[in-house]
């Protein structure tokens, strides 16, 4: 245990954002350097459980208590070999997670749980100066091929842990550059992409290839990609968006949050000096309360928006845990995100429990405002409230209401073709067994395309437990971890 009484003595303590003002004039991540000093203290809160319920809450099974007190101790280098058992990228996991290990912290029963995403991803960036963080090749090479058609969290996961058992593998991109969501979806003041580079270039001098440019599908087959490997995971993700149907939804102006985002992202890789989707001197409205519906906000902050309005159909959830979300599962509650406190800062609002009636157009087909009207809660089937009607200005919409499973492509259509019924599970995503292997023999799903939208901590959970599943159907055996059931744990 790092510290018997350190859950008594220290509070729990984030590093602090940069100044409002300061962080909205570029594009570089929001958080302060937090002093070694201050991170120790926060791992001494750990009370080194008898049953951690963190690791439960965590899919990836993070060895927290362990590098906790490693951390405490200032044992860093050992820190980074226990982080790295269980998560290829913590890098990613502990800025972008929203932390189910936190929710499920013990101490979390009756006090602030310890901040366990800020010591991961302190570990992880000091082993990356240091120096630490190195190729791995593999020591023999098995002559066999695997695809990996996508190159989110799931697909880099996957093709990791393959290349380093010894496997040829070559990861399938359809975008210009590597990453997946974790590359356009994710603005860099939410994870600055060098953290992307450098763990490619790991990869790189590991074995792994990776093509860009490539629509798997269209450009090669799925016969023709199964003729050349011996193995193919899809790991494609969960990119068939929800759409609002409303009346105007064809004006120009209202675009889908996954439109709009990795326009900012290539201006920031250089690829241009402004977005041709600008926020700049419009009335933005945001529509969808998640975490994408927070990017888009701090995107368009950055971006110079005249005004920024962002609407949930939901009510506003509470600040506390309520009574039927009890401990350790992961309750539903009211955040302020970085981009939040920027949308106050500004003036901007969140708006609850409202719902989208129309968008009105100018004579020249562009978007000028949007009709909504408040709602009843969702046990009323979010039945309009009368005489709430209003309308708002609205120069610039984007939805951000999620994602409803994999894209039905070309790809996906002749799978399906090739395994007859049961090629997609009642919800529509692919289906697959308990070694992930879909109806297709040789063929595995991992992440957001077999499961659904979800965290990136089951995104590389997966890629990593149908990577066992690949290795094992190619060599018979496997001792690579964590072969974890698709149902094993609930969808958080």
């Amino acid at each position: 245990m790092a510290d018997p009484k350190g859950f008594l003595t220290h509070d729990r303590e984030l590093p602090a954002r940069r100044p409002v003002d300061v962080r909205i004039s570029d594009w570089r991540e929001v958080y302060q350097d937090f002093p070694q000093d201050k991170l120790t203290k926060q791992a001494a809160r750990c009370m080194d459980c008898g049953i951690p319920f963190c690791h439960n809450g965590c899919p990836l099974g993070n060895l927290i208590p362990e590098w906790n007190d490693l951390v405490h101790r200032t044992d860093w280098r050992e820190a980074v070999e226990r982080l790295h058992a269980t998560n290829n990228f913590p890098e990613f996991t502990g800025r972008l997670c929203p932390a189910p290990c936190e929710a499920a912290c013990v101490l979390g029963i009756n006090a602030d749980p310890v901040t366990i995403k800020r010591v991961e991803v302190e570990i992880i960036d000091r082993a990356f100066a240091e120096g630490w963080v190195t190729p791995q090749p593999p020591a023999v090479r098995t002559g066999k091929k695997v695809a990996v058609v996508g190159s989110g969290p799931a697909g880099l996961a996957a093709a990791q842990q393959l290349t380093r058992a010894g496997h040829d593998v070559v990861v399938f991109e359809r975008a210009d550059r590597i990453g997946g969501l974790l590359r356009y979806g994710i603005p860099e003041f939410k994870m600055e992409k060098r953290h992307i580079n450098r763990r490619l270039d790991q990869m790189r001098a590991e074995g792994t290839e990776f093509r860009t440019g490539v629509n798997v599908g269209v450009d090669v087959t799925a016969a023709g990609l199964r003729e050349q490997f011996d193995a193919v995971v899809l790991s494609g993700g969960a990119t068939q968006w929800r759409d609002l149907p409303v009346p105007g939804r064809e004006l120009k102006g209202v675009y889908q949050a996954m439109e709009y985002l990795p326009l900012s992202n290539k201006v920031q890789e250089g690829d241009s000096e402004r977005s041709p989707v600008s926020a700049e001197g419009k009335h933005v409205v945001v529509i969808g309360g998640g975490d994408t519906g927070a990017d888009c906000i701090g995107t368009a902050i950055r971006q110079g928006a005249r005004s920024v309005t962002q609407l949930e159909i939901m009510p506003q959830p509470p600040a506390t845990r309520p009574g039927h979300q009890p401990w350790p599962t992961y309750p539903m509650l009211f955040k302020m995100e970085s981009a939040h406190e920027e949308l106050a800062d500004g003036g901007g609002a969140r708006v609850y429990a409202v719902s989208t009636t129309e968008f009105a157009g100018d004579a020249d087909g562009n978007v000028r405002a949007l009709r909504l009207v408040e709602v009843e809660g969702p046990q009323n089937g979010f039945k309009p409230i009368p005489g709430t009607e209003r309308e708002i200005p609205a120069e610039l919409v984007t939805l951000s209401m999620g994602f409803l499973g994999p894209e039905k492509g070309a790809l996906l259509q002749d799978l399906a073709a090739v395994a007859g019924d049961g090629f997609y599970d009642a919800r529509g995503n692919v289906s697959r067994d308990k070694t992930y292997m879909s109806k297709v023999d040789g063929v595995f799903v991992a992440g957001d395309m077999g499961r659904g939208q979800s965290l990136i901590v089951w995104a590389i959970a997966e890629g990593r437990a149908a990577a066992s599943g690949v290795d094992r159907y190619l060599s018979g055996e496997t001792e690579l971890p964590y072969p974890i059931l698709p149902t094993a744990r609930p969808l958080v």
